[in-house]
């Protein structure tokens, strides 16, 4: 990193701004230097959203503007994030991970639709892990749900299909079946935004996370390997060369048989919601996710904002709930500054009360009393 915290000219101090008078009137902020505050979800203690506003928060506190851009790598949290950009909420009725109908959100505007499939398909859906039936569990509400917003869209239209969070691992049969039952998507392009860039058959490697047990996990590969060569027969798409085909159990294979785009869930998302000009005319850019470990720099939102943010020399600050001691060692050794909030405010505090203990970290890193 080559800008300091505190570079912003007409600053009195590391992080101050410095206060224009005119006539003696109300101080007026000159040259305010700008916090990009982009934040991943902190897994079930606060939203991105939550996240990002508490920086902001803080930012304002010690005399920063901050413009809010919270993010998704393409799992849970993905509607959230684009709703400022795709205003019109529509509810769909599907099949659900186990079977029960269940009432899945999407968004749009004008020819574009966000879908994000952990609303029709997803393990929490299932009840978690203990209630999930890691070998029942279809994807094929995400397929009626996909179908529904391409309808919208219509021909030449696009979907953006968020993948992660699912409760399935059944190589997206269960989508595509849905979508060729209804005939096709009508000429819709499909993005489909994955969490994970892993191939098809490493789809399996999640099945754990779903509830499987060793039996079940041995039986789940082996069905990915008869979906896998029934695509490449039956639609000439070999699925298993694909980077991405495993996201969502498997679903972004599907997809890609359907004729998706596969893209980095991450940088996707920053696309639409404007991440790169943002971070153009940042000064500082706060990020973090709830557990800051290995899988943060593969195709996550906090690695991809420490790369964008490092390529134009923009100070870093990742706050994260916990963390792993190689992967802060990493993010410092990008230029990052690192606050895991279980290490400075204790476990209770940092889950019970994430949004101030962000604020309060983020206010200390831009004053530079943490420096």
């Amino acid at each position: 990193m080559t800008r300091d915290v505190g570079r912003t000219a007409g600053r009195t101090g590391p992080g101050r701004p410095a206060v224009a008078r005119a006539g003696g009137g109300l101080g007026r902020v000159a040259a305010m230097p700008v916090l990009v505050a982009a934040p991943d979800k902190f897994r079930g203690t606060a939203t991105a959203i939550e996240v990002a506003t508490a920086m902001a928060g803080g930012a304002a506190a010690v005399g920063w503007e901050a413009e809010v851009v919270p993010l998704a790598d393409g799992g849970e949290g993905l509607l959230d994030v684009c709703a400022r950009f795709f205003p019109d909420l529509h509810r769909t009725t599907v099949c659900g991970p186990l079977g029960v109908p269940v009432a899945a959100a999407w968004r749009s505007r004008a020819r574009t639709a966000v879908v994000e499939s952990a609303r029709a398909s997803g393990l929490v859906l299932a009840g978690g892990p203990t209630a999930n039936d890691p070998r029942a569990a279809t994807s094929r509400g995400t397929g009626e749900l996909l179908v529904a917003a391409a309808r919208a869209v219509g021909a030449g239209g696009t979907v953006v299909v968020g993948l992660g969070g699912s409760a399935s691992t059944d190589g997206g049969l269960g989508a595509l079946e849905a979508v060729e039952a209804a005939g096709g998507l009508g000429g819709a392009t499909v993005l489909a935004a994955c969490d994970v860039d892993v191939a098809f058959a490493e789809a399996v490697h999640f099945a754990p996370q779903k509830g499987a047990g060793p039996g079940e996990v041995a039986e789940l590969a082996d069905r990915l390997a008869r979906v896998a060569e029934r695509y490449e027969g039956r639609y000439g798409v070999d699925v298993r060369a694909l980077a991405g085909a495993g996201a969502a159990g498997g679903l972004g294979g599907a997809l890609a048989v359907l004729g998706a785009e596969l893209r980095s869930g991450y940088e996707l998302v920053a696309e639409v919601v404007g991440l790169p000009a943002a971070l153009a005319g940042a000064d500082a850019v706060a990020t973090g996710e709830g557990a800051l470990d290995g899988s943060s720099f593969a195709g996550k939102v906090v690695g991809g904002v420490l790369a964008g943010a490092g390529s134009s020399g923009v100070p870093v600050l990742v706050v994260a709930g916990r963390v792993d001691p190689a992967a802060g060692a990493r993010a410092r050794a990008a230029g990052a500054a690192v606050v895991s909030l279980v290490e400075r405010y204790g476990a209770a505090r940092a889950t019970g009360d994430t949004a101030a203990c962000t604020a309060d970290a983020t206010a200390g890193w831009l004053s530079g009393a943490d420096r």
